[in-house]
Protein backbone atom coordinates (compact mmCIF):
# COMPACT_ATOMS: atom_id res chain seq x y z
CA UNK A 1 0.00 0.00 0.00
CA UNK A 2 1.27 3.47 -0.84
CA UNK A 3 2.23 5.69 2.06
CA UNK A 4 -0.37 8.42 2.72
CA UNK A 5 0.98 11.83 1.78
CA UNK A 6 -1.68 14.09 3.33
CA UNK A 7 -3.96 13.64 6.37
CA UNK A 8 -7.16 15.51 7.15
CA UNK A 9 -8.32 15.24 10.77
CA UNK A 10 -12.03 15.67 11.57
CA UNK A 11 -12.32 16.82 15.18
CA UNK A 12 -15.58 16.80 17.07
CA UNK A 13 -16.09 19.75 19.43
CA UNK A 14 -15.94 19.39 23.22
CA UNK A 15 -18.74 19.18 25.76
CA UNK A 16 -21.30 22.00 25.56
CA UNK A 17 -22.91 23.77 28.50
CA UNK A 18 -26.52 22.67 28.02
CA UNK A 19 -28.23 22.11 31.39
CA UNK A 20 -31.72 22.03 29.84
CA UNK A 21 -30.89 19.20 27.43
CA UNK A 22 -31.88 21.17 24.33
CA UNK A 23 -31.11 19.79 20.87
CA UNK A 24 -29.21 22.92 19.92
CA UNK A 25 -28.29 22.04 16.33
CA UNK A 26 -27.22 25.20 14.50
CA UNK A 27 -28.43 27.61 17.18
CA UNK A 28 -26.12 30.33 18.43
CA UNK A 29 -25.32 30.84 22.07
CA UNK A 30 -24.16 27.33 23.02
CA UNK A 31 -20.60 27.39 24.31
CA UNK A 32 -18.18 24.82 25.68
CA UNK A 33 -18.60 23.92 29.32
CA UNK A 34 -15.57 24.12 31.62
CA UNK A 35 -15.07 20.41 31.04
CA UNK A 36 -15.40 20.96 27.29
CA UNK A 37 -12.59 23.53 27.42
CA UNK A 38 -10.38 20.96 29.15
CA UNK A 39 -11.24 18.47 26.41
CA UNK A 40 -10.26 21.01 23.76
CA UNK A 41 -6.89 21.47 25.45
CA UNK A 42 -6.33 17.70 25.41
CA UNK A 43 -7.12 17.53 21.71
CA UNK A 44 -4.84 20.50 21.06
CA UNK A 45 -1.98 18.85 22.92
CA UNK A 46 -2.31 15.71 20.81
CA UNK A 47 -2.71 17.45 17.44
CA UNK A 48 0.04 19.99 18.10
CA UNK A 49 2.46 17.06 17.87
CA UNK A 50 1.34 16.50 14.27
CA UNK A 51 2.40 18.28 11.09
CA UNK A 52 -0.75 20.47 10.97
CA UNK A 53 -0.53 23.41 8.58
CA UNK A 54 -4.23 24.17 7.96
CA UNK A 55 -6.93 24.71 10.60
CA UNK A 56 -10.59 25.32 9.80
CA UNK A 57 -13.73 25.21 11.92
CA UNK A 58 -17.49 25.20 11.76
CA UNK A 59 -18.72 28.75 12.49
CA UNK A 60 -20.69 27.61 15.57
CA UNK A 61 -19.25 28.81 18.87
CA UNK A 62 -18.58 25.36 20.31
CA UNK A 63 -16.45 24.41 17.31
CA UNK A 64 -14.49 27.65 17.24
CA UNK A 65 -13.82 27.34 20.97
CA UNK A 66 -12.53 23.80 20.42
CA UNK A 67 -10.21 24.96 17.64
CA UNK A 68 -8.82 27.93 19.61
CA UNK A 69 -6.28 26.08 21.82
CA UNK A 70 -4.79 24.30 18.81
CA UNK A 71 -4.54 27.57 16.92
CA UNK A 72 -2.67 29.07 19.87
CA UNK A 73 -0.24 26.15 20.09
CA UNK A 74 0.53 26.10 16.37
CA UNK A 75 0.34 29.83 15.67
CA UNK A 76 -2.33 29.26 13.04
CA UNK A 77 -5.42 31.26 12.14
CA UNK A 78 -8.78 29.46 12.41
CA UNK A 79 -10.59 29.88 9.11
CA UNK A 80 -14.35 29.40 9.25
CA UNK A 81 -15.82 26.71 7.03
CA UNK A 82 -19.61 26.77 6.54
CA UNK A 83 -19.64 23.35 4.88
CA UNK A 84 -18.78 21.52 8.12
CA UNK A 85 -21.73 22.96 10.07
CA UNK A 86 -23.98 20.73 12.14
CA UNK A 87 -26.73 19.08 10.10
CA UNK A 88 -30.24 20.52 10.12
CA UNK A 89 -32.88 18.75 12.20
CA UNK A 90 -36.61 19.38 12.64
CA UNK A 91 -36.24 18.62 16.36
CA UNK A 92 -33.84 21.51 16.90
CA UNK A 93 -34.88 23.53 19.95
CA UNK A 94 -36.75 20.64 21.59
CA UNK A 95 -35.66 19.17 24.89
CA UNK A 96 -34.22 15.68 25.17
CA UNK A 97 -32.85 15.95 28.70
CA UNK A 98 -33.94 16.76 32.25
CA UNK A 99 -36.48 13.93 32.10
CA UNK A 100 -38.03 15.22 28.87
CA UNK A 101 -38.05 13.59 25.46
CA UNK A 102 -39.61 15.39 22.50
CA UNK A 103 -40.20 12.07 20.75
CA UNK A 104 -42.99 11.32 23.22
CA UNK A 105 -45.07 13.96 21.43
CA UNK A 106 -47.22 12.15 18.79
CA UNK A 107 -47.35 15.34 16.72
CA UNK A 108 -43.67 14.88 15.92
CA UNK A 109 -43.86 11.23 14.86
CA UNK A 110 -44.69 12.22 11.26
CA UNK A 111 -41.04 13.18 10.84
CA UNK A 112 -39.79 9.65 11.52
CA UNK A 113 -41.16 7.79 8.49
CA UNK A 114 -37.86 7.33 6.62
CA UNK A 115 -34.65 6.63 8.58
CA UNK A 116 -32.69 6.02 5.37
CA UNK A 117 -32.88 9.65 4.20
CA UNK A 118 -33.40 10.67 7.09
CA UNK A 119 -36.88 12.23 7.02
CA UNK A 120 -36.28 14.35 10.14
CA UNK A 121 -33.27 16.26 8.89
CA UNK A 122 -30.69 17.01 6.24
CA UNK A 123 -30.25 14.06 3.86
CA UNK A 124 -27.11 12.02 4.52
CA UNK A 125 -26.01 12.38 0.89
CA UNK A 126 -26.13 16.17 1.17
CA UNK A 127 -24.11 16.09 4.39
CA UNK A 128 -21.46 13.95 2.69
CA UNK A 129 -21.33 16.19 -0.38
CA UNK A 130 -20.60 19.35 1.59
CA UNK A 131 -18.26 17.64 4.06
CA UNK A 132 -16.19 15.95 1.37
CA UNK A 133 -15.93 19.21 -0.57
CA UNK A 134 -14.51 20.86 2.56
CA UNK A 135 -12.22 17.89 3.23
CA UNK A 136 -10.76 17.97 -0.27
CA UNK A 137 -10.19 21.73 -0.02
CA UNK A 138 -8.18 21.15 3.16
CA UNK A 139 -6.34 18.24 1.53
CA UNK A 140 -5.24 20.49 -1.30
CA UNK A 141 -4.29 23.36 1.04
CA UNK A 142 -2.28 21.05 3.32
CA UNK A 143 -0.80 18.89 0.55
CA UNK A 144 2.11 16.87 1.90
CA UNK A 145 1.21 17.83 5.47
CA UNK A 146 -1.88 17.61 7.70
CA UNK A 147 -5.03 19.67 8.12
CA UNK A 148 -7.77 19.92 10.76
CA UNK A 149 -11.51 20.53 10.40
CA UNK A 150 -13.44 21.03 13.64
CA UNK A 151 -17.01 19.88 13.10
CA UNK A 152 -19.87 17.99 14.73
CA UNK A 153 -20.73 14.38 15.46
CA UNK A 154 -23.26 13.54 12.74
CA UNK A 155 -21.37 15.21 9.85
CA UNK A 156 -18.14 13.50 10.92
CA UNK A 157 -19.73 10.09 11.40
CA UNK A 158 -21.64 10.31 8.10
CA UNK A 159 -18.39 11.18 6.34
CA UNK A 160 -16.68 8.17 7.88
CA UNK A 161 -19.51 5.86 6.82
CA UNK A 162 -19.17 7.22 3.29
CA UNK A 163 -15.41 6.76 2.91
CA UNK A 164 -15.61 3.26 4.43
CA UNK A 165 -18.39 2.29 2.04
CA UNK A 166 -20.86 1.54 4.83
CA UNK A 167 -24.63 2.10 5.02
CA UNK A 168 -25.79 5.46 6.34
CA UNK A 169 -28.52 3.73 8.39
CA UNK A 170 -27.19 3.48 11.94
CA UNK A 171 -27.99 3.70 15.65
CA UNK A 172 -26.91 7.18 16.86
CA UNK A 173 -25.96 5.65 20.22
CA UNK A 174 -23.28 3.57 18.52
CA UNK A 175 -21.45 6.30 16.63
CA UNK A 176 -17.73 6.04 17.23
CA UNK A 177 -17.23 9.77 17.56
CA UNK A 178 -16.85 10.87 21.17
CA UNK A 179 -16.37 14.45 22.34
CA UNK A 180 -13.09 15.90 21.01
CA UNK A 181 -12.35 12.68 19.15
CA UNK A 182 -10.20 12.75 16.02
CA UNK A 183 -11.28 10.87 12.87
CA UNK A 184 -8.35 10.99 10.47
CA UNK A 185 -8.59 10.54 6.71
CA UNK A 186 -5.28 9.44 5.20
CA UNK A 187 -4.93 10.39 1.55
CA UNK A 188 -2.81 8.96 -1.22
CA UNK A 189 -3.15 11.61 -3.89
CA UNK A 190 -6.85 12.52 -3.91
CA UNK A 191 -8.05 9.14 -2.59
CA UNK A 192 -8.83 8.24 1.02
CA UNK A 193 -6.75 5.12 1.56
CA UNK A 194 -7.06 4.73 5.32
CA UNK A 195 -9.10 5.92 8.28
CA UNK A 196 -7.80 6.10 11.83
CA UNK A 197 -9.51 7.19 15.02
CA UNK A 198 -8.28 8.48 18.37
CA UNK A 199 -9.79 9.86 21.57
CA UNK A 200 -7.29 12.26 23.17
CA UNK A 201 -9.81 13.48 25.77
CA UNK A 202 -11.48 10.16 26.59
CA UNK A 203 -10.47 10.35 30.26
CA UNK A 204 -12.64 13.49 30.55
CA UNK A 205 -15.65 12.23 28.62
CA UNK A 206 -18.59 11.21 30.87
CA UNK A 207 -19.28 7.49 30.51
CA UNK A 208 -22.79 8.12 29.19
CA UNK A 209 -21.41 10.22 26.32
CA UNK A 210 -18.81 7.75 25.10
CA UNK A 211 -21.04 5.90 22.64
CA UNK A 212 -19.37 3.10 20.71
CA UNK A 213 -16.25 1.73 22.38
CA UNK A 214 -12.86 2.63 20.96
CA UNK A 215 -11.77 -0.28 18.81
CA UNK A 216 -9.81 1.10 15.88
CA UNK A 217 -6.42 0.70 17.55
CA UNK A 218 -3.40 2.85 16.82
CA UNK A 219 -2.80 1.70 13.25
CA UNK A 220 -4.83 3.16 10.37
CA UNK A 221 -7.12 0.72 8.62
CA UNK A 222 -7.39 0.38 4.86
CA UNK A 223 -10.81 1.35 3.50
CA UNK A 224 -12.78 0.60 0.38
CA UNK A 225 -12.92 3.19 -2.40
CA UNK A 226 -15.17 6.11 -1.44
CA UNK A 227 -18.87 5.52 -1.91
CA UNK A 228 -18.61 1.78 -2.65
CA UNK A 229 -21.16 0.01 -0.48
CA UNK A 230 -21.87 -3.65 0.12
Amino acid sequence: MATPDTVVHLVRHGEVHNPEGVLYGRRDGFHLSDLGKQMALKAAEALSQRDVTVLRSSPLERAQETAAPLADKLGLTVDLEERVLESTNVFEGHQFGKGRNALRNPLLWRHLYNPFKPSWGEPYKEIVARMMAAVHDVRRAAAGHEGVLVSHQLPIWTTRLHVEGRSFLHDPRKRQCTLCSVTSLHFVGDRVAQVSYSEPAIDLVPKGDRGAPFSAGDAPEEVKPEGKRN
